[in-house]
C-alpha cells in the first residue's frame, strides 16, 4: 500500500540543508526511524543531488550514522520525462511556434469559433486542437500531433487572418514536427503504462528498458533510410541529413536515460532475485542470500505456491526463521517506487 505522509511547502531558501531539516524533522514527528529507510526517488534537482551538500547526501550521512553498511538507494523517477526529453530531442524551439499556433487559435474565443467552423465545413476528420497544459507530456505529445494533422487548415487560417506561421510552410520545419510528434508518441505510450497503478518496481524497469531498445533500433533504421516505425517522419519526406540528426537525437535520448536510471543497474540482479527467486541465477544474487536461494529453489512446494498467488502474499508467508536474508531483501525492494506519482494523485 502506498500513502502520502506527509507534504510540506519551503518558504524560503531550498538547499540541500534546508530540505533535510524539513525531512528529518517530519520524520520525528510521524515516529520513524532513519533505519528504515530503503531509497529516495526524487526528479533529479540539483539541491536533491548535490555531491556534497544536497539532500541525498546528507540522508545517506544520516543512515551512515546510525547503521555503517546500510547504503540507500537512489532512483530517479520515471516519469520526469518532459525536461528529459526537450532536452536530449532539442525540440524546444519547436514547442515554442506550436504553442504560439495553439494560442493564437484558442486563446481569443472568436478565432477560436471560426477556425472549428472551417473545420466541420471543410468535414475534417481532426475536429479541434488541444492546448498545451503546462509542461505535462501527454498534452505536448497531442498537441504536435493535432497541429501536424491541422497543418494546411491551421495555415491557411492564419494567413486570413494577417497572422501567417511561416515555419508551416517550411518543409524542413514540418519534417522536424513529424519526427517531434513520432518521438512524443513513443514517449506517451511509455507514460500511459507508467501511470498504471500498483505497478512494482521491477515492472516499471522493464517498461523503461523496453523502451530504450526500441530507441536502438530505431535510431539505427533512420540512418538506412526505414522509417516503418516512425510513420509521420516517414510522411514528412525528410532528406538522409535529417534523418542522420534525428538518429542522433535518439542515440542522445538513449544516452540520456541510461545515465538517469544508472542507479537501477545497481540494484538489477537484486530486483531479478526477488521478483523471480526460482529462476535467477544463484551467482548473480547478493552473496548473503545464495545459500538460502538454494534451499528456497530447491523446495517445489514453495515454487508452486509462488505461482499461486501474489508476489506480497508469497513473501508475507515466507518463513522470517527459515530465509531471513531474503526475507529482509524482499522487504527493501519492495518498498522501493520508480516514481513520484503517489506524491502527486494523493488519495
Amino acid at each position: 500500500m502506498e500513502e502520502l505522509a506527509a507534504m510540506q511547502s519551503v518558504k524560503e531558501t531550498t538547499t540541500g540543508n534546508d530540505l533535510f531539516t524539513k525531512v528529518n524533522a517530519y520524520l520525528d514527528t510521524l515516529g520513524q526511524k532513519w533505519d528504515k529507510l530503503a531509497g529516495v526517488t526524487t526528479d533529479g534537482c540539483t539541491n536533491l543531488m548535490g555531491k556534497h551538500i544536497g539532500l541525498l547526501k546528507r540522508m545517506q550521512y544520516k543512515v551512515t550514522e546510525i547503521d555503517p553498511e546500510q547504503k540507500l538507494v537512489f532512483l530517479h523517477c520515471m516519469r520526469h520525462q518532459e525536461v528529459l526529453c526537450k532536452s536530449a530531442l532539442k525540440i524546444n524551439h519547436m514547442v515554442d511556434v506550436v504553442t504560439k499556433i495553439v494560442n493564437f487559435i484558442r486563446a481569443r474565443a472568436l478565432n477560436h469559433r471560426q477556425f472549428v467552423a472551417i473545420l466541420e465545413e471543410n468535414e475534417t476528420e481532426h475536429c479541434d486542437i488541444g492546448y498545451h497544459k503546462a509542461v505535462r507530456w501527454l498534452s505536448l505529445g497531442k498537441m504536435l500531433k493535432s497541429v501536424w494533422d491541422l497543418r494546411e487548415e491551421t495555415q491557411d487560417f492564419c494567413v486570413k487572418k494577417g497572422n501567417g506561421i511561416p515555419q508551416l510552410s517550411d518543409t524542413d520545419w514540418i519534417a522536424e514536427l513529424g519526427f517531434a510528434v513520432d518521438a512524443t508518441a513513443l514517449m506517451n505510450e511509455l507514460n500511459v503504462q507508467l501511470q498504471c497503478k500498483g505497478l512494482f518496481l521491477h515492472e516499471m524497469y522493464n517498461l523503461v528498458k523496453v523502451l530504450m531498445r526500441k530507441l536502438q533500433l530505431l535510431s539505427s533504421q533512420m540512418k538506412d533510410n526505414i522509417l516503418t516505425h516512425l510513420p509521420t517522419l516517414k510522411d514528412a519526406a525528410s532528406s538522409a541529413d535529417h534523418l542522420h540528426r534525428y538518429s542522433s537525437m535518439l542515440e542522445a535520448l538513449h544516452g540520456e536515460s541510461s545515465r538517469l536510471f544508472q542507479d537501477f543497474k545497481i540494484i538489477e540482479n537484486e530486483i531479478h532475485m526477488i521478483f523471480s527467486p526460482f529462476t535467477c541465477n544463484v551467482e548473480n544474487a547478493p552473496r548473503d542470500v545464495q545459500l538460502e536461494l538454494i534451499d528456497l529453489q530447491s523446495d517445489t512446494l514453495l515454487a508452486e505456491y509462488f505461482r499461486s498467488v501474489s508476489l506480497l502474499d508469497f513473501y508475507a508467508s515466507l518463513k522470517e526463521e527459515n530465509f531471513p536474508h531474503i526475507w529482509r531483501h524482499a522487504q527493501k525492494v519492495l518498498v522501493l517506487v520508480g516514481s513520484t506519482y503517489v506524491n502527486k494523485h494523493p488519495q
